[in-house]
């Protein structure tokens, strides 16, 4: 038999923790995406398509939180860009944090890093990039 590696799976409570804080992610980007719809109907003429760009990305984002807390250890990447996205506008409302939205902005992205990524570990999102990772199951 050829050498076998043995990976432990979550435990069956970190899953489900896990699973629980990417699906707060998606349900308040999708409440954010529902905000963003009421803000494009009100902001100047100058600012709509960019209300309109950021709006329509909140069901990106709440889709992309959805796909993890669906399957959080068979996604390729999709842990990595929202990590990277988030963390970027994170750091970026920091530098400026003197500007219009930039307080509300890093509290909000900061809040959903750490969310993602104390998810990222109970759930062991990382194996999604192993080889039949996709098959690693807690007990549920």
């Amino acid at each position: 038999m050829a050498n076998a590696v043995t990976v432990d799976a979550p435990s069956a409570l970190a899953d489900r923790i896990g699973r629980g804080l990417l699906a707060a992610c998606s349900v308040a980007t999708a409440a954010a995406f529902a905000g963003g719809i009421k803000l494009v109907t009100e902001v100047s003429d100058e600012r709509v398509l960019t209300e309109a760009w950021r709006t329509f990305a909140y069901i990106v984002f709440a889709g992309m939180w959805a796909m993890l807390a669906v399957a959080p250890r068979a996604q390729r990447g999709v842990w990595e860009l929202l990590l990277v996205q988030k963390s970027a506008i994170t750091v970026f409302a920091l530098v400026f944090f003197d500007l219009p939205d930039a307080k509300q902005t890093f509290f909000v992205d900061c809040s959903l890093v750490v969310a993602t990524v104390v998810a990222l570990v109970l759930c062991k999102g990382w194996h999604g990039w192993r080889r039949g990772g996709q098959n690693l199951r807690s007990a549920v």
